[in-house]
Order: C-alpha cells, then sequence, then structure tokens
C-alpha cells in the first residue's frame, strides 16, 4: 500500500497500536506453566475487545489467532499445549486487520534469565531491525534494508535466515513489492513515497533457513541454531521511516 491521504495514514496507526498493544500485553502476561494456547486466547480477547480481527486467522486460516513460537520455533507457531518455562525464548508475532487496514508486529521475548549467548542475541536482533528501519525513505533502494542489516549481522558474527523476508502490507497481510530481503542483495527496486511495508530481520547464529515441521505451519532453523525476530510495520516519508507498530 502507498499511502496518499491522511486519514489512510490515521487508520493504520489505529491498527498499529492495536497489534502493538496486543502484543505487549500478552508478553506481560506469560507466566511458569502457562501454555501457548492460553497466551494466545489473551491475544484474542485483545484484539476483540478493539474491533480487529487476526491476519492469520481471516487470510490464511492459521489455526490460532496469534503465532507463538518457542525456542527451537523460529516462526509461525501454533498455539497449542506448550507450556512457557523459565528460560525460554518466546516469539509473539501479532498481524490483525480493522477497517481495511492491516499492522504487524512481533518481538522474540526472554521469559526469566537466559543465557548470555542468547540475551547478546535478542538485544542485536532488536538492534538489526533498528538498523534496518533507518534504510527505509522515499526514493532509497530497497536493497538498502538488508544490505545494511547484512553488515551488521557480519560483523557480529551472526547469520541471516533467507527466506523469511520483509513484506508490504496496508490494505491485505501480504502485498506489493512482495519479499523485501533482510539479507544483501542486488535488488534494483526503489521504496516509493507513502510505501507501507515490514522491517522484520530473523538474526540467528548458525541458521540460514526456515523449514517446515510436520505441522505445515511451524518454522524450525537449518542448520538448527537459535533465531530470533523483531518486526515494525512502517511507512516511508521524505524524512524517514514513521513506525506504525507503538503501543500507546
Amino acid at each position: 500500500m502507498t499511502i496518499t491521504k491522511q486519514d489512510e495514514l490515521d487508520g493504520l496507526k489505529e491498527i498499529g497500536r492495536i497489534v502493538a498493544n496486543t502484543m505487549q500485553t500478552m508478553s506481560k502476561a506469560m507466566e511458569p506453566g502457562m501454555t501457548t494456547q492460553e497466551l494466545d486466547q489473551l491475544g484474542r480477547a485483545c484484539l476483540e475487545r478493539e474491533g480487529a480481527v487476526s491476519a492469520p486467522q481471516s487470510v490464511y486460516d492459521f489455526p490460532g489467532t496469534t503465532c507463538i513460537s518457542v525456542n527451537e520455533e523460529i516462526a509461525h507457531g501454533i498455539p497449542g499445549t506448550r507450556a512457557i518455562r523459565h528460560g525460554d525464548l518466546v516469539n509473539i508475532d501479532v498481524s490483525a486487520s480493522k477497517d481495511g487496514y492491516f499492522a504487524d508486529t512481533g518481538a522474540t521475548f526472554r521469559f526469566g534469565a537466559v543465557k548470555p549467548s542468547l540475551d547478546r542475541l535478542c538485544r542485536d536482533g532488536k538492534r538489526a531491525m533498528q538498523i534496518g528501519i533507518a534504510q527505509v525513505g522515499a526514493g532509497k533502494p530497497l536493497s538498502g534494508i538488508g544490505n545494511a542489516i547484512g553488515k551488521f549481522a557480519d560483523a557480529r558474527g551472526y547469520t541471516l535466515i533467507r527466506n523469511l523476508a520483509s513484506h508490504g502490507i496496508g490494505r491485505s497481510l501480504h502485498e506489493y513489492p512482495e519479499e523485501i530481503a533482510t539479507w544483501p542483495t542486488r535488488d534494483r527496486r526503489r521504496i516509493d513515497k507513502g510505501l507501507v511495508l515490514t522491517v522484520e530481520p530473523f538474526l540467528s547464529t548458525g541458521g540460514i533457513w526456515a523449514e517446515a515441521g510436520d505441522d505445515g505451519w511451524t518454522l524450525y532453523s537449518e542448520p538448527s541454531a537459535p533465531a530470533v525476530q523483531y518486526e515494525h510495520t512502517v511507512v516511508a516519508t521524505d524524512r524517514g521511516a514513521i513506525v506504525l507498530t507503538l503501543p500507546g
């Protein structure tokens, strides 16, 4: 989607606020022994209270309201009977729509104390997203996002999952410019003023690809290695990126 009017920006900020608040509420509610299904039910209640509709459910018939991925699960985890334990990395990905506008956000949360290497991975994963967002602006190359993130990852000794990309969003969950690499590429496309997109690198300590598990949804790192994801929905302007998925 390319924004051309103020009411479009307002609509996107509204759904952005809703998904951000939902994710934060879920992250703060985690308790030892709580199942991912119980956590997902809380997310569903938050969205319903705001009149929002789960995007993965409505668009792809996903068997959950939100995607919750724990430890070896790096994305698209189905909420279920898995209990959350101290030391877990829990990725919460919330995407939803309201009044025809879509927004998408996600983050990996440390539940209790984690290994120093995982703590560092989380901090650097968030930084990688911020570095990518800094490359968003009207007229800038789309490849600048992945090239900047790739330089950071290489310098810190990380790999990037190379088949989980950022994407256009706005009037649907995934739209033009479709896949936007968060790893180095030679993509020649430019960012149009008003373009709405996600920035969501998957930073890993060795993983290169995401492979689907037996349930057809949950994705795992290949080779097997910890991976984290941080995601915002943003809009490109002449002055850089406006982050739409902020709590408030």
